[in-house]
């Protein structure tokens, strides 16, 4: 069971039939040994193919009963498969983007935990510790980022699955790391360090206002495919990054010590193990 909590402080459990599920697959041994197969890369270009074709269109009316999704937010069309919905484009206006500089917006919808990175680079999600080296494979990057905070965006499979650039500035450099594909849901996340094993990638980015920072993009169950455009070296804050196929996802954004201060309400929530849910575009904290 899972607590999020709105911007105005209203806390809700989540218990879908998905989440009792990988608990109880990822909460005993055989259920991890029978999921072994299906973390693996080639289980989800099998299924993102199959997801990809006219034959998955029929999951999409299965898809709605099951979730409730405003389909009044995205653009009207014709879905030639599971994964041409499930990447559905919100309408105009559906999002708004805060433009004050000074302001950090969140790069996508989602559930958001701040952690505080200790001097000696490590920082937890939840109950399991990481490295700012194990996620970024990278040493002497990692330790420009001491006394930072890494800010874990997790999209749930009814989520917008299109994302942003958090802020604009000039792309340093892309990163790729290749892995397994875990749920990034908390059940996965108590068994495993699923965000130093999961397929990722990311960017440098010298941004306008916040020095320079982190994006990156975690793959998760089901979602071989983190698709992110093809962009030059300057990009613009609320300017498209990417898109995840099916599942649920991961983004990530690693920031400096004194670069940004997280928003008072999700600093208090994370520190109660409770993730914050929030929006494209909106904020979440200021330099």
């Amino acid at each position: 069971m899972n607590l999020v909590a709105d911007r105005k402080g209203n806390i809700s459990e989540e218990d879908s039939l998905q989440d009792r599920f990988l608990e109880k697959m990822y909460g005993n041994a055989v259920g991890r040994a029978l999921l072994k197969p299906l973390v693996s890369p080639l289980f989800s270009r099998i299924g993102g193919a199959f997801l990809d074709s006219g034959l998955s269109r029929f999951l999409v009316n299965r898809f709605l009963y099951t979730y409730t999704i405003n389909m009044r937010e995205y653009r009207p069309r014709h879905y030639k498969s599971f994964n041409d919905f499930f990447t559905r484009r919100l309408a105009k206006g559906a999002r708004k983007v805060d433009w004050t500089p000074e302001v950090l917006v969140s790069p996508c919808d989602g559930r958001l935990s701040v952690c505080e990175i200790s001097d000696g680079c490590t920082f937890r999600v939840k109950h399991t510790s990481y490295t700012v080296e194990s996620l970024l494979k990278d040493r002497k990057l990692a330790a420009e980022y001491a006394g930072g905070h890494v800010w874990v965006f997790r999209l749930s499979v009814d989520d917008y699955h299109r994302y942003i650039y958090a802020d604009g500035g000039n792309i340093m450099k892309y990163m790729k790391i290749f892995g397994v594909l875990h749920t990034v849901n908390p059940a996965a996340n108590e068994r495993f360090p699923i965000y130093k094993e999961n397929t990722r990638e990311y960017c440098i980015l010298e941004s306008d206002n916040f020095g320079t920072m982190i994006q990156m993009e975690v793959g998760a169950l089901m979602v071989g495919r983190i698709v992110n455009h093809p962009r030059g070296s300057v990009v613009r804050r609320g300017m498209e990054k990417g898109r995840f196929a099916f599942g649920g996802s991961s983004v990530i954004l690693i920031t400096r010590r004194g670069a940004v201060q997280p928003d008072a309400d999700i600093l208090e929530n994370t520190r109660k193990g409770i993730e914050t849910k929030v929006r494209l575009g909106e904020r979440v904290g200021s330099a």
